[in-house]
């Protein structure tokens, strides 16, 4: 028997391996299964080039539990190890201390500890003891037992081991004793070795005998050691993609396209990936790209090997040439993650561009489903941009896809402006703004359906791209407005009589936001009032809701204009009810205003060239004075008209009838309402 100290310059490594990677403490079965497969691997490789001539035989790996007495064992028929090799691989640590080793990998809390070379020792994080049995391919070779209880202090004496390979054997410490229970080992080899290309066995096929299931002599094995990805594409077939999707996700719906992925220089990549159906657009699953190392699961967090937009997209990379043992930044910024990177958003373009060519039809019937994931890749990714422009596509509200360059065709003879701009109209809610639609529809108008999530900032991005373009929701402002043609002819009313007016809405309008009323002429046959919110504002604060540090307008107040029609015979009424009621008291008021007035104006202009300190305080005073009589008089005018605006039923409901069309009449208001038409109805 040999004893002796394992070489590493700390003697508290084991606490570090237990401490420092304890947040993954469940990939020491991938460590350990991983190096079964690689021994078994190397095996194999031998034996082809004719350095190894005997009988591979079943190389099946093997892990078996034992949760009575907290054992797991895991063992394989690969080239296994001499007594020299256990010294040099397994008593061999090449880390020079502690304190380097945390340093270097302190950001990496969920590191890949067997590109730490740590792979063997991870075992320690879930075990008291560790024991190896193992026996050379080599001949001559004699069988090995190595055992050590989580200190630096280790043995090794001779084995009865007579078959070739190594057996692995963890005496599980308290708190890692479900490791040994069978569920969670299906759990773990389902998830790290799923796709190992050696077969791993856990456990027997089970059949229904006697009421029961029952074991059979066959083992289980529960990897797919060829999965569909390392076959050739010309391979496969349409339900073979669909089929490793459902194994994949066995709840998801089908995906709408897949990409094989497969090239070996100037980096390797193989994999297939998938656009999946997205539901809920508020429901967005990221993180569902599984990523492997030469069929070694690795991770689904694959934010900074694939652009963010692609972390939509559901299936399987695998590379060896991902540099998995480095900091993010370093991740980042690595040549070969870029070229990675850069090669999965062509494939994406490539196979996008290549459907929308070869069958349009298709493309069309799936777009509601890739419009989310297109546009936010052309947002987030300018090369995608400059791809995807040529296969994005818009619907209108008729149901009609075009592509960006056939609707501008079609648009720009009726939907350019006064200043020559192309005006794109959008609505990102058909139903709620239907007379919106309707009425941009009677003028000879294209609606855009613009509903995603996205579209505010997919707006603007827009915006900047498309050369003398603008965009309008249909709701922004009444169709003439929104696509001036010319000139308006404004209302000819005197400045008291568009404040009257302005007053009367202000007064029954609700307190909860704020309006800013104007004067139009619509026509007669437009409705008498119309409530649009600013595109500029509306757009920003929903871009601030979605993010993109737009807070600022996030924090204002809802606003909204109230377009008066001064040419609605509704609104005429209201205005002769106006002066009937309150022409009396409204002309002596302003009969009163006329003096006061007069004397301020020539109070003002006699001291218009003083400065404020030079002023005779006699002056000053009498200016004050005149200052409250004037907004005396003024208030009991507004006391007028608000009067007049509380009690006329007309008004009243047309204002409201405006604010239930734009949803937005509720509570008490609505009651109101309803009592106010029935009483009306009578």
């Amino acid at each position: 028997m040999q004893q002796g100290k394992i070489g590493v310059t700390t003697e508290n490594i084991f606490p570090i391996i237990k401490k420092f990677l304890y947040s993954d403490h469940e990939i020491f079965l991938r460590e350990i299964v991983a190096n079964a497969v690689d021994a078994t691997q190397k095996l194999k490789a031998l034996a082809s080039k004719g350095d190894f001539k005997g009988e591979i035989g079943d190389v099946t790996v093997r892990v078996e539990a034992d949760p009575d007495k907290k054992i797991l064992r895991i063992t394989d028929r690969g080239i296994g190890m001499t007594e020299e090799e256990v010294e040099k691989y397994i008593n061999q640590i090449a880390f020079s201390s502690a304190g380097e080793f945390l340093e270097k990998y302190k950001d990496q809390l969920n590191g890949i500890i067997g590109h730490f070379g740590l792979g063997f020792y991870s075992s320690f994080m879930v075990a008291d003891r560790v024991e190896i049995n193992t026996l050379s391919y080599k001949d001559g070779a004699k069988a090995v037992k190595w055992e050590c209880d989580g200190t630096p202090e280790y043995k090794i004496s001779d084995s009865d081991r007579t078959e070739r390979g190594t057996e692995i054997i963890l005496y599980l410490d308290d708190e890692s004793s479900d490791f040994a229970q069978a569920s969670k080992v299906s759990q773990l080899l389902a998830k790290y070795c799923k796709f190992m290309p050696v077969p791993i066995a856990f456990g027997k096929e089970q059949e229904w005998k006697d009421g029961k299931y029952v074991d059979t002599g066959k083992d289980k094995i529960i990897n797919d050691t060829e999965p569909i990805w390392t076959k050739k594409p010309s391979e496969l077939k349409e339900e073979d993609y669909m089929s490793f999707y459902r194994e994949l996700y066995p709840m998801q719906d089908d995906p709408l396209f897949y990409i094989h992925l497969n090239v070996d220089y100037p980096f390797n990549l193989t994999g297939v990936l998938y656009f999946p159906k997205i539901k809920d657009q508020m429901d967005i699953t990221r993180n569902k790209i599984q990523l492997y190392c030469n069929q070694v699961f690795v991770t689904d967090s694959v934010e900074n090997i694939v652009p963010d937009f692609l972390t939509l997209l559901h299936g399987v990379i695998d590379s060896p040439d991902i540099p998995l043992n480095v900091s993010r930044s370093y991740l980042q910024s690595d040549s070969n993650v870029k070229k990675i990177s850069s090669y999965i958003t062509k494939k994406v373009a490539d196979r996008l561009e290549e459907i929308f060519k070869n069958d349009r039809q298709k493309f069309e019937e799936k777009w509601d489903n890739l419009k989310l994931f297109i546009e936010y890749g052309m947002l987030s990714d300018e090369k995608f941009y400059e791809r995807a422009e040529k296969f994005a596509l818009f619907k209108n509200t008729d149901g009609k896809y075009f592509s960006y360059e056939q609707y501008r065709t079609a648009i720009e003879p009726q939907q350019t402006d006064k200043n020559k701009k192309v005006v794109y109209l959008y609505t990102n809610d058909p139903v709620a703004q239907y007379t919106y639609i309707q009425g941009a529809k009677s003028k000879g108008y294209d609606v855009l359906v613009f509903d995603c999530q996205l579209d505010a900032h997919f707006v603007n991005l827009l915006e900047s791209k498309f050369k003398d373009s603008s965009f309008a929701r249909v709701d922004a402002d009444f169709i003439d407005k929104l696509i001036e043609k010319e000139e308006m002819a404004k209302p000819e009313l005197s400045e008291s009589q568009i404040s009257d007016i302005s007053e009367m809405f202000q007064h029954v309008l609700p307190k909860d936001a704020n309006y800013f009323v104007r004067v139009e002429n619509m026509g007669e046959n437009a409705g008498p009032v119309l409530i649009t919110q600013s595109e500029f504002m509306r757009r920003y604060k929903e871009m601030s809701a979605l993010g993109g540090g737009m807070n600022f307008y996030g924090q204002m107040p809802d606003s909204y204009t109230i377009t008066v029609n001064y040419q609605n015979p509704l609104i005429a009424k209201i205005m002769d009810d106006k002066n009937d009621k309150t022409a009396k008291d409204v002309e002596a008021i302003e009969a009163e205003l006329v003096a006061p007035e007069k004397d301020l104006a020539a109070l003002k202009e006699n001291i218009k060239d003083k400065k404020e300190e030079d002023i005779d305080q006699s002056v000053k005073d009498a200016r004050n004075d005149l200052d409250k009589k004037i907004d005396s008089l003024k208030k009991q005018r507004k006391e007028v008209i608000d009067k007049f605006a509380g009690e006329c039923d007309l008004l009243n409901q047309v204002v409201d009838l405006a604010l239930l069309s734009n949803n937005m009449l509720k509570g008490e208001s609505l009651s109101r309402f309803v009592k106010r038409s029935l009483d009306l109805l009578k």
